[in-house]
This record gives structure tokens, sequence and C-alpha cells, in this order.
């Protein structure tokens, strides 16, 4: 499996597992992909090999002027259903920590309370539980926890 920039021509591909993944919410649009990329947030394409069909996705934002300053955010994480447990959300995490890291900065983001599968990989890579956020997710009137994993440094966690 090989992890690369998300492409503009991969949008297409997002959309179509977000509403597999997300069907009673409201999944993401081309144009919500288009906007992030166009804010220069960092996002990533897993796929078998160079070329192939995009198997998941996933998306950093990081806001700050200087370290210790940094913060960032996982907007998203998704892989193809046919795809999952097969360590590629996994790997979409990790490299979105690896670059959190390079900002020292702490990442947070919001997770269906009922996502057990997700729940259990955040907490395995650091990630706390900050609070609750009722009915966060549209139109169903999920809830979701919001989650942070401290900032890490050269020399371990920071703070």
């Amino acid at each position: 499996m090989r992890l690369e920039p998300l492409r503009r021509m991969d949008i297409a591909r997002c959309v179509e597992i977000e509403k597999i993944l997300f069907p009673g919410d409201d999944p993401w649009s081309a144009r919500a992909f288009h906007s992030e990329l166009d804010a220069g947030n960092f996002y990533l394409a897993a796929r078998p090999d160079e070329g192939a069909e995009l198997l998941g996705y996933a998306g950093l934002a990081v806001v700050g002027r200087r370290r210790g300053e940094y913060e960032a955010t996982v907007h998203t994480i998704g892989v193809a259903p046919e795809h999952q447990g097969q360590g590629i959300g996994k790997a979409l995490l990790r490299a979105l920590l690896a670059r959190a890291d390079e900002f020292e900065a702490p990442v947070f983001l919001e997770v269906r309370t009922d996502n057990t599968t997700a729940l259990a990989l955040y907490e395995r890579h650091g990630f706390e539980r900050l609070g609750i956020r009722k009915r966060y997710y549209q139109p169903s009137g999920a809830d979701a926890y919001t989650m942070v994993r401290p900032a890490r440094t050269r020399d371990g966690v920071a703070g």
C-alpha cells in the first residue's frame, strides 16, 4: 500500500466512499474536499499501487504561527468498507500524526460515540476523551466525543 498526496482526480472516489460510510449523516461533498485542498490542508490517499484506485483518504489541518502555538485537527479518515481491517486507517492516522509532530502540535478530532472501532484506534494512538458534543452529526443527531492527543516533541510528549 502507498500513501501519497490526495489529488483532485481522487475526489469523486472520496465522495463515493463518504456516501457509503456515512449514509445517515451529511457526507462530505466534492465541494468540501476541493475546499480542503484549496486551503492547503494535508490530505493523503491510500492506494495499493501508484495510479490504482483509492482505498482510503485522510486529512489534517494545522494552524498556528510558531512552535508551541500550533494545533492540528484531524478532519477526516475514511477507508472503503471492503478494505477495512487491513491497517489502512491505522497507516493514514500515523501519517497524519507524524505531520502534526513536525509542528509539535496537539491533535484534536471528533468521533461518533458509537464508533467503537475508531475509538479503539484513536485511544491506541494516545488520544484521550475531552468531552462530548451532543447531536454533533446531522441529520442523524448522533453524539461525538472530542478527543486530543498531546503534542509530541523530539524528546517525547510536550507539557
